[in-house]
C-alpha cells in the first residue's frame, strides 16, 4: 500500500491538471504585464521624461526581451521548460514593482530591461511548456493559452483604472498585484507537465532561422508586425484621418484587443478541424480584407469593424506558429521557440517606426494599406512554408510529426509514439 502511494505520488500530473496550471500563468502573464501599462504617466511625470525620452526609456523594456529569448532556448534545453517557466514566473512577478519603485532614471531603465528579460524568458519558456501539454493532449489547445493570455490583459488593464479610480496609490496596487501573482504562481507550478532536460546540452543557444523555421519566423514577423501596427496606429488613424472624438478614438484598438481575445478561445477547434494551414491562410485573409475595406470606405465606424476583424483575424496566428515551431523534428523545442519568436518580435517593434516613416513618405492610409498586404502575404505564404513539414511526414512518417499539420492525424493515433 505504502509502495503504492508513494508510486502515485512520483507520477505525472493529468493533463488537464498541468493545462490548468499553465492556464493561471498565461493568464497572470497577462494581468501583470497590462497592469504596468497605467502607471507609465505617473512613471513620466516623476522623472520629468519628455515624449521623446520616455519613448527611449520604454525600449528597454523590449531590449531585455529581445536580448533573452535566444538564451530562454539554451536554459529550456539545459534545465527542462518546466523548471524554467517556474523561475520566469516567480522572477517576472517580482520585477513588476521594481519600474515604479525606480528612485532613478539609471534604475528605472535597468529595471525595466530586467523585467523585459523576465518576461521575454517566460514567454519562450511558458510556450515550451504548452507545446509539451499539446502533446499530451493529442489536438491543438495553444490558442487557449494565449486567449487566457489576452483576457488576462484586459483584466489587469482594467483593474488597475478601477485601483486608481478609488484613490488606491501607485506603490499599493502594484505590491498588491506582485503578492498575489506570487502566491497564485507558486501554487500552481507543482501541476506543471514534467520536462526532461535536452539529452545534447551543448546545443547552441541560438539557432539562425533557415529552412522552415526561416519560414515560420517570417510570418510570426508579419503577424506581429499587423499587431504591433494595430496597437500604436489604429487611434491614430481615428483621430488624425478621420476626425473622431477620444472615444471613438480609443473604440479601434478596444475592438481589436476584444475580437483577439474572442478567436483564440475558438482558435483551437478551427486548428483540429481544418488544420494549422487552413487556419493560417483564413486568418491572414480575413485581416488583410478587414483591414483593406475599412481604410477604403473613410467611415469611422466601418474602420473600427476593421480593425477588430484584424484582431480576430491574427488571434490564431502566433499560437499556430509557435506550437509548430515547438515540434521541429531534430531541433529543441525551446530552441526553435525562440528563434522564432525574436524574428517575430523584431516585427513588433519594428512595425510603428516603419508605418510613421511610411505615413511620412505617403500618408497614414497608405501606410496601413501596407499593413493589409502584410496580412495578404500570410495567407499567401502559408502553404509555402507548411509544405517541407508534410515532406517530412511522407519521408519519415511519424505520427508526431504529422500531427504539427493535422492534428486529427494525432488524436487518430493510439500509440505512446504520439507523445513523445
Amino acid at each position: 500500500m505504502d509502495q503504492s502511494r508513494h508510486t502515485q505520488a512520483l507520477s505525472p500530473p493529468p493533463p488537464s491538471l498541468a493545462r490548468a496550471a499553465l492556464s493561471t500563468i498565461f493568464f497572470l502573464n497577462g494581468v501583470v504585464l497590462a497592469s504596468w501599462v497605467p502607471h507609465i504617466p505617473t512613471v513620466k511625470a516623476r522623472h520629468a521624461l519628455g515624449d521623446g525620452q520616455l519613448g527611449l526609456v520604454l525600449l528597454s523594456l523590449a531590449v531585455g526581451s529581445i536580448v533573452a529569448l535566444p538564451l530562454a532556448g539554451r536554459l529550456i534545453g539545459r534545465f527542462g521548460s518546466r523548471r524554467m517557466t517556474a523561475i520566469a514566473a516567480v522572477g517576472f512577478c517580482l520585477a513588476f514593482p521594481l519600474p515604479i519603485l525606480s528612485p532613478t532614471l539609471g534604475l528605472l531603465v535597468l529595471s525595466l530591461m530586467l523585467l523585459g528579460a523576465c518576461n521575454g524568458t517566460l514567454d519562450v519558456s511558458m510556450n515550451a511548456q504548452a507545446v509539451e501539454v499539446e502533446r499530451r493532449y493529442r489536438r491543438a489547445i495553444m490558442s487557449s493559452f494565449h486567449g487566457l493570455f489576452s483576457l488576462g490583459g484586459l483584466v489587469g488593464a482594467g483593474g488597475a483604472g478601477l485601483a486608481m479610480s478609488w484613490g488606491v496609490g501607485d506603490v499599493q496596487h502594484v505590491t498588491l498585484i506582485t503578492f498575489f501573482s506570487v502566491c497564485v504562481v507558486v501554487s500552481v507550478l507543482r501541476w506543471l507537465a514534467s520536462s526532461a532536460p535536452e539529452q545534447e546540452g551543448r546545443s547552441p543557444t541560438f539557432v539562425k532561422p533557415t529552412g522552415v523555421l526561416l519560414g515560420l519566423g517570417i510570418l510570426a514577423f508579419l503577424g506581429l508586425l499587423t499587431e504591433g501596427a494595430m496597437a500604436d496606429w489604429s487611434a491614430v488613424y481615428l483621430h488624425d484621418v478621420l476626425n473622431t472624438d477620444s472615444a471613438t478614438t480609443a473604440a479601434g484598438f478596444a475592438a481589436c484587443s476584444l475580437l483577439m481575445a474572442a478567436g483564440r478561445f475558438g482558435g483551437d477547434s478551427l486548428a483540429n478541424r481544418f488544420g494549422p494551414q487552413r487556419l493560417v491562410r483564413a486568418s491572414g485573409t480575413l485581416a488583410a480584407v478587414g483591414l483593406g475595406a475599412g481604410l477604403l470606405s473613410g467611415q469611422p465606424l466601418t474602420a473600427i469593424l476593421g480593425f477588430g476583424l484584424v484582431g480576430l483575424g491574427i488571434a490564431n496566428i502566433i499560437p499556430v506558429l509557435f506550437s509548430i515551431a515547438g515540434r521541429i523534428p531534430g531541433v529543441p523545442p525551446g530552441t526553435a521557440l525562440a528563434a522564432v519568436a525574436t524574428t517575430g518580435y523584431c516585427g513588433f517593434l519594428a512595425g510603428p517606426p516603419l508605418i510613421g516613416l511610411a505615413a511620412e513618405l505617403t500618408n497614414l492610409p497608405i501606410a496601413l494599406g501596407l499593413v493589409s498586404v502584410s496580412c495578404a502575404l500570410i495567407a499567401g505564404s502559408a502553404g509555402v512554408v507548411f509544405r517541407p513539414l508534410r515532406v517530412a511526414h511522407d519521408t519519415v512518417g511519424t505520427p508526431t510529426q504529422m500531427g504539427i499539420i493535422e492534428y486529427r492525424g494525432v488524436a487518430e493515433s493510439g500509440s505512446e509514439e504520439a507523445l513523445s
